[in-house]
């Protein structure tokens, strides 16, 4: 093991008040999807039409946390955590998205919170991660303006309920994929192919979070509030003036949607242009509505945008460029330490922005157990040289106050189904069986170190 990847080196690097966590989301591991109320998210209806998710995997069973959660909560606490980042299901609280409150569903995240409680780990909850109720979709989802109240509206329900035991509350986990992902590429739920609904899902989200912000201080002013983005490290081809000017649109299609109205209260003007189908769905006050004030944002962090010039395609009229690194984690996504660095130095740069912890970031390891053990030394190596560059922005004075390791467990990895493994901890998913990796072991050494246990 390299000095740089020892775990009590690394400990020694991050100031004493520094949060090591790990993190799910909850169709990705709770199963269960009609038990106690649920009912259907449109990541149920997608899962379950053919072609959509690969090997037609469906969240149904999952890992089955719903009913394995106090085994997973000792796990957790192995491992060490001192924070857990996990989504609440929307579909359990308002099974039809708004209406009638399912008390059983409340009754899960209360021992769940509780038993974060019990094992001194703070939680971190996430509004939405993805699981729009299917009802909802009859309305438009996320196109739909009326979509924003109603988010609103279960912001306050959950935040009532819950927020007496919660840390910290995220409205949205990573706008950029439920609105481009989902609505313009199709490759997420609802599986739609136009700029059209792509804007208006990204204005309406961004009006959902302000208005969810003021629900959720209204409830509990004293809860710190924020929003997960997966901002993009987005890095030019070239020097060419044409490759530095890609960059610049795409930085503005990719991140500037979202951080423009939620720090600044204003689009990129490249996108009003580029785009005219976002213009139309602004009305007066929206963006003071989006501009609340926030304590902190989180970022995921995978892999660079690499991007080139190219006029034959739509806004923002960019390619995707070659990988300059040869090394690659098994979904294919290129390893580049140096792009964490890159994203939070550009958008710091550029915005005024509050205290942020590195919400999620990991690799896809998909090496099996043999003899009790899963030795997923790339995945390993991928946390040691992340988390040295998280120890060197700190360094550097950026206000980062924690990191959460993606993924607590396999899980269900979207399109991708179970085909992608992200976890420090393997799932056998015939048995359920949880077995600690090499990386988790490695992780749990980690924060043991920085703790002083």
């Amino acid at each position: 093991m390299t000095s740089t990847s020892s775990p009590q080196n690394l400990a020694r690097r991050f100031p004493e008040e520094f949060l090591f966590g790990v993190a799910t989301a909850s169709y990705q591991i709770e199963g269960a999807a009609t038990a106690d109320g649920r009912k259907p998210s449109i990541w149920d209806a997608f899962s379950h039409m053919p072609g959509r998710v690969k090997g037609g995997d469906t969240g149904d069973d999952a890992c089955d946390h719903y009913n394995r959660l106090e085994a997973d909560l000792d796990l957790m606490a192995e491992l060490g955590a001192e924070a857990y980042r996990f989504s609440i299901a929307w579909p359990r609280i308002l099974p039809d998205g708004t209406g009638a409150i399912n008390e059983k569903g409340f009754d899960f995240y209360d021992r769940l919170i509780d038993g974060l409680k019990a094992r001194g780990i703070k939680a971190f909850a996430t509004l939405y991660h993805w699981d729009l109720p299917l009802a909802l979709m009859g309305r438009g989802g996320w196109t739909d303006r009326a979509a924003a109240d109603t988010f609103a509206n279960y912001a306050g329900i959950v935040t009532k309920r819950l927020g007496d035991r919660l840390d910290t509350i995220v409205t949205f986990n990573e706008p950029w994929c439920s609105v481009y992902m989902g609505h313009l590429m199709g490759v997420h739920a609802p599986g739609e192919r136009s700029m059209e609904a792509a804007m208006a899902a990204a204005h309406v989200t961004n009006l959902a979070h302000g208005l969810g912000v003021q629900a959720i201080r209204a409830e509990r002013p004293e809860i710190p509030v924020g929003i997960v983005l997966n901002a993009m490290s987005i890095m030019a081809a070239s020097d060419g003036d044409a490759d530095r000017k890609a960059a610049e649109r795409a930085n503005d299609f990719h991140n500037g949607v979202f951080f423009g109205p939620l720090f600044e209260g204003a689009y990129p003007h490249s996108v009003l242009e580029g785009c005219p189908d976002l213009a139309r769905n602004i009305k007066a006050g929206d963006l003071e509505v989006i501009n609340q004030p926030l304590d902190f944002w989180g970022l995921n962090y995978y892999t660079p945008m690499r991007v080139s010039d190219d006029a034959s395609t739509a806004f923002p009229h960019v390619a995707t460029a070659p990988a300059v690194n040869p090394e690659k984690t098994d979904i294919g996504w290129e390893i580049e330490p140096r792009g964490l660095s890159h994203v939070v130095k550009d958008l710091y740069g550029r915005y005024t922005l509050p205290d942020f912890y590195i919400t999620e970031n990991g690799a896809a390891d998909n090496t099996e157990v043999e003899n009790g053990a899963v030795s997923d030394t790339m995945r390993l190596d991928y946390l040691a040289t992340h988390l040295s560059v998280a120890a060197d922005l700190v360094a550097a004075n950026y206000p980062l106050k924690g990191y959460f390791a993606w993924s607590l467990m396999d899980n269900f990895e979207w399109a991708e189904g179970y085909s992608q493994r992200f976890g420090i901890v393997h799932v056998d998913y015939a048995t359920q069986k949880r077995t600690i990796k090499q990386s988790g072991h490695w992780y749990r050494d980690l924060i043991a170190a920085h703790s002083g246990v």
